[in-house]
């Protein structure tokens, strides 16, 4: 990874450490669902709950972890993370083994994974604002985002191989096993974290209301990360409730076979690989606040069209143009936006305010998906689609205006 060497041996090594986690996760892309379907035998119904109480539950959950990690160093919470994400996933390999798998079962790891996720990536965050210099930032962030649609495209495919083989239990301890190598990683990791600044309130205690809520009143006092906020969460909440919706629509009434509708996703997140590459040059020829709304405002132009969709080829030829358009755009909106956003927070206040974030973002999901299920079932996918798109082009109105400081240290405690 010559990027990893750029920006020092130890970002190589967390670098490392993100890409074994992200392929594993990718490999086992919807395995809880199919464990629930091929092996619990369980309707529609409960897999969609398994889905959506397994995502709220868990981002529920990962709320007091913001405040309790701000008191301490992130490296050993990312292994923590690591390791209790492995064990729950090695917890269902074990009942399927033993023949005492059930849905609780499921549904109870599905919600620490997703606890785990959320904390994870809050440290994470905090972390490599320290590791790594300010104006690396969108470098590292982009590297990061290359992975994450490298794993994209190859994880689906390579899992479905191995389901096929050795059925869905097997992915799952494929991503159990990439946990464990990201642990590895981690601790391999040679620079010494320095302890984080105390809470006020004493490092040991416990965290009260106002600390559950300190991230949320931060994002929505900053005069940029708040609209920025408002920006991302209706964003990816819009974009992923017409997923399921365009999955009824390509793979029923317009009768596209299952590889068609894979391919279809599959090819364009080459463009947010593309995407994520260039947003470090893109940054340094434009700066930041350019290349974030710009990126910001084309890629909310695009969705639209997923209601145009049609039988045959071309509507195949067309998913695909607005996809990898799509995608494109949003592998160089997420790198900048994710600099900018460690950038405009202070240290002693990170790990609380990207879970806060995260947990807005994961509920948010839930709630339109859910909300634009009903929309389809009282108008139909594709109008349902379509309303999505035209609220999507309204939403560049949201981006940060004016060009954004980075926050004074040391921030008052919250």
């Amino acid at each position: 990874m010559a990027g990893g060497a750029i920006l020092g041996r130890d970002f190589g090594r967390l670098w490392a450490a993100y890409a074994a986690s992200a392929v594993g996760t990718r490999l086992a892309f919807d395995a809880f669902p199919l464990i629930a379907i091929t092996v619990l035998h369980r309707g529609a119904a409960e897999v969609s709950a398994l889905a959506a109480l397994g995502a709220a539950v868990g981002a529920a959950a990962a709320i007091p972890l913001g405040p309790w990690m701000e008191s301490r160093r992130k490296r050993p919470v990312m292994v923590a993370a690591d390791l209790v994400r492995c064990a729950a996933l090695l917890s269902v390999v074990a009942a399927y083994a033993l023949g005492r798998l059930g849905f609780p079962h499921l549904l109870v790891a599905a919600v620490v994974v997703a606890a785990s996720d959320i904390a994870f990536g809050a440290a994470s965050g905090a972390f490599l604002k320290w590791l790594v210099r300010p104006d690396d930032l969108v470098t590292a962030q982009g590297r990061l985002e290359s992975t994450n649609w490298t794993a994209t495209v190859l994880g689906p495919p390579l899992g479905g191989g191995l389901i096929a083989l050795l059925g869905p239990v097997a992915t799952v301890v494929a991503d159990a096993a990439s946990y464990v190598l990201s642990a590895a990683g981690l601790r391999a990791i040679r620079a010494e974290e320095p302890p984080p600044r105390k809470h006020p309130a004493g490092q040991g205690s416990r965290p009260g209301v106002g600390d559950l809520l300190a991230g949320w009143r931060h994002i929505l006092a900053h005069p940029v990360l708040r609209p920025l906020f408002l920006h991302t969460v209706l964003v990816n909440g819009l974009i992923m409730a017409v997923a399921p919706l365009l999955a009824v629509l390509m793979l029923g009434p317009l009768g596209f076979p299952p590889w068609q509708y894979g391919l279809a996703f599959a090819v364009p997140c080459l463009g947010g690989l593309l995407g994520a590459r260039l947003a470090g040059r893109l940054v340094t020829r434009f700066g930041r606040h350019r290349v974030l709304r710009t990126a910001g405002t084309l890629r909310a132009l695009w969705s639209i069209g997923l209601a145009f969709v049609h039988p045959g080829v071309t509507g195949l030829l067309l998913v695909m143009a607005v996809e990898c358009a799509l995608i494109t755009c949003t592998g160089v909106f997420n790198p900048v936006f994710a600099a900018q956003r460690l950038t405009l927070t202070a240290p002693d206040r990170v790990t609380r305010v990207l879970t806060a974030w995260s947990v807005t973002g994961k509920i948010s999901i839930a709630a339109l998906t859910a909300l634009w299920g009903l929309l389809a079932v009282a108008t139909g996918p594709r109008t349902a689609i379509a309303l999505a798109g035209v609220l999507l082009l309204a939403t560049p109105l949201l981006l940060p205006r004016r060009e954004a400081r980075e926050e004074p240290e040391p921030a008052p405690a919250l």
